[in-house]
């Protein structure tokens, strides 16, 4: 059946036939790098327990997109409009969506005759969602979307400290407390360029305190000191729940099986040609990208390299085409945890973005990192200083950095050597961190026993607003000093 709601247009379309016990609602950051690890959340929730029905908040463009992807039953999209502004201005794309959304979001949730949501999932960006849940007294749970050591940093340095921050760029803060330490001036978000998106930052961590529960796409093992840090500073109930990527999608001794559709055919195909462990994967993300000089200096250094690489890239596909000969197939879109799990892969060349570095985790290859905006800078160092499973292609994580040629070629060569004895510590470290990953989501692991124990507070939850949810901001100032 679908329910209709005017003014705007707002609909769900219910395809379920189980009796659900509990309705769970799941409200991503309208992108890619949200909505695909809140609906892997999605479909890990229903399949530990088939009786929760979860309706997938999603605007009318997105629908359009990831409406025909496979999902179970008891996952069903609730529709609202599209936002203003421009898509070609990240600043227009977040304003729109943090002063557009929440009304659209009301009058879905009023369109709701049976069964009414008895807990929302909320992308801890959108911290209107929080005050939502609230005024109707429906608990909620905000899902932090990148690494636990971001939010240590964002949290607890710059939320909590910002003043005494602010005029002393070489501080150095603690990403794992008492353990690594990271520049104020290599935090992009306090870069002056960035103040809207701090200010808006700010606000979620404000009401990140009034929610119920954090949820967190890590996987403890990766993160031990930091998760510890956090837990004993907030009381808010803390899950690591990672890898939310599709793992659960693939059989583990049949992720390189045929593709099953032609344009996939292709790079499949050839990448079956080529020699174990030769071909290095390039993505820099679904949003933003490298600018322009510095992608003819990664083209060219990529052609006098002579290796084999697989280049995933939404922009100039024609050009680089041309210029990548024989080594290179270069396509705009693939299965990205296929493609890095298939034996040719030797390494993945990365933004740093929090779910891509995920899933080369899950996948067992090395990095090389390239980070591009916000919490990246910080995913590379602990990719290089901390797991020692990359190289930077940046001497540092500095954003505006131009890397020549000369100096990739170098580094490509070196890299993808397999016999290079960085190489092989590297590409043995990443399988050991690929294993602590395949122990964590078996049964008795770490983030197994994690979702489970959160789905039975969800199952189970009698909360009621009494005007003291959450943890009080004076608490987690005192506990952190």
């Amino acid at each position: 059946m679908e329910y209709q709601v005017q003014n705007p247009p707002t609909h769900i379309t219910i395809t379920t036939t189980t009796t659900a016990t509990s309705h769970v609602l799941v409200v991503p950051y309208p992108s890619r790098g949200h909505i695909n690890p809140m609906m892997n959340l999605s479909k890990l929730i229903v399949s530990n327990n088939p009786n929760i029905l979860v309706t997938f908040v999603v605007t009318q463009e997105w629908l359009t997109l990831i409406n025909s992807e496979p999902k179970p039953d008891n996952i069903r999209f609730g529709t609202i409009p599209n936002f203003g502004g421009s898509k070609d201005n990240f600043l227009n794309v977040v304003e729109a969506v943090m002063t557009e959304m929440e009304a659209p979001l009301e009058r879905l949730l009023d369109s709701f005759i049976q069964p009414p949501p008895t807990f929302i999932i909320y992308d801890a960006f959108l911290f209107w969602v929080v005050g939502v849940g609230n005024r109707r007294n429906i608990p909620v749970a905000a899902f932090w979307t990148t690494s636990t050591s971001e939010f240590w940093v964002q949290f607890f340095h710059i939320f909590l400290q910002r003043n005494h921050l602010e005029n002393d760029a070489e501080k150095l803060i603690d990403y794992i407390p008492s353990n690594s330490w990271i520049h104020l001036a290599d935090i992009p978000l306090l870069d002056k360029n960035n103040h809207q998106i701090l200010q808006w930052a700010m606000k979620s961590y404000q009401w990140i305190l009034k929610a119920q529960y954090v949820l967190l796409p890590s996987i403890y093992e990766l993160e031990p000191q930091v998760i510890d840090a956090l837990k004993s500073n907030l009381t808010i109930p803390i899950y690591t729940i990672g890898p939310n990527i599709p793992y659960f999608n693939l059989g583990y001794k049949s992720h390189y099986l045929n593709a099953t559709n032609d344009a996939a055919q292709n790079y499949i195909d050839w990448l079956n040609l080529q020699p174990c462990g030769s071909v290095l994967y390039i993505s820099f993300g679904s949003f933003l990208s490298v600018s322009r000089s510095q992608m003819d200096e990664i083209i060219g250094a990529l052609h006098d390299s002579n290796i084999r690489y697989l280049w995933v890239t939404r922009d100039e596909t024609n050009r680089l085409k041309e210029k990548c000969g024989k080594m290179g197939f270069v396509v705009t879109w693939c299965d990205q945890l296929r493609v890095l799990l298939h034996p040719a892969i030797g390494g993945y060349w990365t933004h740093c973005g929090w779910n891509s570095v995920i899933e080369g985790v899950f996948a067992g290859v090395p990095f090389l990192t390239f980070p591009i905006a916000m919490d990246q800078p910080l995913i590379s160092k602990i990719i290089v200083e901390d797991w020692k499973v990359g190289l930077r292609v940046k001497k540092d994580d500095k954003l505006d950095t131009l890397v020549r040629k000369e100096e990739i070629v170098v580094l490509l060569r070196k890299f993808m050597d397999l016999d290079y004895d960085i190489g092989r510590d590297m590409r043995k470290r990443a399988k050991e961190i690929q294993h602590i990953c395949q122990l964590a989501i078996k049964k008795g692991g770490s983030s197994e026993t994690n979702i489970k124990a959160f789905l039975k507070n969800i199952m189970q939850s009698d909360w009621k607003q009494d005007g003291s949810n959450g943890v009080q901001s004076q608490v987690v100032i005192e506990n952190f000093h």
